[in-house]
């Protein structure tokens, strides 16, 4: 079992290589701490919790970040897991800590493996939380690195759901921010419990065959140095086999076995200058055969994720082709761990920007206007793909998606561009717009004030999230009555060709609940979101489909129900409302089952109308509620009944309601308070932040009538910022 002392020592080695002069002190007082808050939990393997915030404290101090980051890895989990509070810990450690730790615990809340909707809503806090302040999700990565590193002692289902979101989310992350080193550890790792046989497989084959790897790298290496230092270079060389998983992906990709792959290794020359990179260069093509279309210079043309060095695959007189990587110590350290090696060279402050990350800022941009599933697959395009470089006519380097078009070109420029675009010219001849994009291709955007804006055919054409983004929104502003006309016809064709009937959307009973499992507030929003291209029609009737089928088939039972036992009438004035069910006397029916809508939450004093439910007795809207104002359709008509409230005894009645505020700290409080002075039961109270410096609360309680409601409603419209309320769903 490890032990506290063990992991203690390892972790301030750490602190004395990669931090010199640190504050020990101040490190040993957040031990203490978390020590004293984690006293009685336990890892899984019986050891004490204070063991794992010690490890990814380590790795933290590995990455060169700064005090800070290691005490915010030291405390991540406290407010998560403890009594521990953002104001106790930014009193003993500072607000920064504080901070970190409270972004470290979001993160930790999110849920990446739940529903695509949810899992679309955490990357967006991921990616919120990476533009605030990096450090962040740095110490979330190396929180998942270290629970990684002790998968073994959790179960075969949480090692599978684990790993799987590991692949998913944090080893690409850690690529996309140049962290090289864990994400191939990440990788690794996964593959072992996710395709347990092939890395068994990979492994037994690199231990037989070690020997004779390391023979070939060790002629190599001495090889290169040779030649260098016989010129005067002063390099460190060395060779090494290619990870695990990358070798698990060439055989996947090229459908070939382990004895069939040649280019396993790769070596390294790291020199002090950019002059000996390209010096280094000539000498190992002067050495070995050059493998044609193999060489990238990533030096003069950095990937977005600041990576730089030169990349050449040759062949020796062995006939084995093996990859020469030539960089600098900074380009070496910046490939190793990222951006933590980039904030350790500029000594950053902390606080990242959009600026700093251009495709952070176009993954938040992305997420608007799209469908949850589509947006979690195009993620993965503009996340974790190759990219093609090219220019503009001024020399500027745009980085794409591999297989861009120009027109994601004209939209990675600027929306009004892409919307303007009649044409392009890749290398000064003219092209068609879906031309595919090759690496140095100078492109140029032909645009005119009389275009028309873009076609939909140009969202079947882009390659990037970012350029489809941009042109579902121009399709959602500008063309709202021709989007609402096209998404119906596409709509109503797929229900269809399902065998669904279309009269079951306007059924007061069931179609609310089908606009609510789209999420949209009316059927024509949603039909403008199938024309722009937010929504497909074939996804949105298959998320309906089966709560359609089910409420035709209630509907016919109770259709057979009713010819079996019909309702029972009275035209007897004197015997009519003679039961109140839950309160409430409908006309003409007596003893029948009563509940009251969720959409409007009717209470005493409203004026209310009933509707005869499909097996589930008398439905009670507000007489004002969107769904009631279908009692005038001819379909419907018969369904709906007089209803009136019964005097009753002060029976308490669920209601909502939604206000919207302006952001502010301590407002939730403040709602909280007058609804405890009203002394009311509060049922439900949380809040969300919108853009433009938004909140809507919404509180769910118990009221009497709606006398009482309205007293509650003006005493919260009297409080600080809240600016508007409405009745809101149950």
């Amino acid at each position: 079992m490890e032990t506290f002392s063990e992991h203690y020592e390892s972790m301030k080695a750490a602190l004395e290589k990669h931090m010199p002069g640190v504050d020990m002190a101040l490190i040993d007082k957040a031990v203490s701490y978390a020590d004293a808050k984690h006293c009685y939990q336990k890892r899984k393997d019986g050891s004490p919790y204070i063991i794992h915030p010690l490890a990814v404290a380590e790795i933290v101090a590995e990455m060169g970040l700064d005090v800070d980051s290691v005490l915010g890895a030291l405390l991540h989990d406290c407010i998560e897991d403890t009594d521990a509070s953002h104001d106790e810990i930014a009193k003993l450690f500072g607000e920064t800590v504080a901070e970190l730790v409270e972004g470290v615990t979001k993160l930790t809340r999110a849920n990446f493996s739940s529903t695509e909707q949810a899992q679309m809503e955490n990357l967006r806090k991921m990616f919120m939380a990476m533009s605030k302040d990096i450090r962040v999700v740095l110490i979330k990565i190396a929180d998942r690195l270290h629970n990684m590193r002790t998968m073994q002692y959790q179960t075969p289902d949480k090692q599978v759901k684990k790993c799987r979101e590991t692949m998913d989310i944090y080893a690409p992350l850690a690529h996309r921010l140049g962290m090289q080193k864990m994400k191939w550890e990440l990788e690794d790792i996964s593959l072992r419990y996710l395709e347990p046989e092939a890395y068994q497989e990979i492994m037994a084959y690199l231990n037989a065959h070690q020997e004779q790897d390391e023979a070939f790298m060790n002629t190599i290496q001495d090889k290169i140095i040779d030649r260098l230092s016989r010129v005067g270079i002063d390099a460190t060389v060395y060779g090494r086999i290619k990870h695990v998983y990358s070798i698990y992906r060439k055989m996947q990709a090229q459908g070939k076995t382990l004895d069939e792959l040649y280019d396993l290794y790769a070596f390294r020359v790291i020199v002090d200058s950019i002059p000996n990179c390209y010096n280094v260069l000539g000498h190992v093509h002067d050495l070995f055969s050059l493998v044609p279309g193999r060489f990238k210079d990533y030096i003069s043309t950095p990937k977005p994720n600041m990576y730089q060095s030169l990349h050449t695959t040759v062949i020796g007189k062995q006939g084995i082709p093996f990859e020469v990587q030539i960089r600098t110590w900074e380009m070496h350290e910046t490939a190793e761990y990222g951006i933590a090696a980039h904030w350790k060279y500029k000594q950053g402050t902390g606080s990242g920007s959009e600026k700093d990350f251009e495709w952070v800022r176009r993954l938040l941009e992305s997420q608007q206007d799209t469908d949850a599933d589509e947006y979690i697959q195009s993620l993965k395009i503009d996340m974790f793909d190759d990219e093609v470089f090219v220019f503009t006519p001024r020399g500027k380097i745009v980085s794409l998606p591999a297989g861009s078009t120009p027109i994601d070109f004209a939209y990675a420029i600027h929306s009004g561009v892409g919307n303007a675009m009649v044409g392009a010219k890749v290398n000064n001849r003219i092209a068609g717009i879906d031309t595919p994009l090759k690496n140095g291709d100078i492109v140029e955007i032909l645009t005119s004030k009389a275009a028309k804006g873009p076609s939909r055919d140009w969202l079947s054409i882009c390659k990037s999230n970012q350029a489809r983004t941009k042109i579902k929104q121009w399709f959602k502003k500008e063309k709202r009555e021709e989007n609402v006309a096209h998404g119906r016809s596409s709509f109503e064709s797929e229900m269809k060709r399902s065998g669904l009937p279309l009269s079951i959307t306007i059924d007061p009973e069931v179609g609310p609940q089908l606009l609510r499992k789209l999420s949209f507030d009316n059927w024509e929003d949603m039909y403008a979101a199938i024309g722009y291209g937010g929504l497909t029609a074939t996804k949105a009737v298959g998320r309906i489909r089966d709560d359609i089928n089910k409420a035709l088939k209630n509907q016919a039972n109770e259709k057979l129900q009713q010819q079996m036992n019909p309702l029972r009438t009275s035209s007897d004035s004197d015997k009519r409302n003679r039961h109140a069910v839950n309160g409430v006397i409908v006309e003409d029916i007596d003893s029948i089952m009563i509940k009251f809508a969720k959409c409007c939450t009717p209470v005493p004093g409203d004026s209310i109308v009933g509707f005869i439910t499909k097996g589930f007795g008398v439905s009670v809207h507000r007489t004002d509620c969107p769904n009631a104002a279908q009692r005038s359709h001819p379909v419907q008509a018969a369904r709906w009944v007089k209803a009136r409230w019964a005097n009753q005894d002060e029976q308490p009645f669920e209601t909502v309601l939604e206000l919207e505020c302006t952001t502010r700290d301590g407002l939730l409080l403040d709602v909280a308070t007058v609804m405890t002075t009203a002394r009311v039961r509060v049922k439900e109270l949380f809040g969300k932040d919108l853009p433009g410096g938004k909140s809507v609360f919404t509180v769910r309680f118990e009221v009497k009538n709606v006398t009482e409601l309205e007293n509650i409603r003006n005493k919260l419209m009297n409080v600080r910022d809240v600016i508007g309320s409405r009745r809101g769903q149950n």
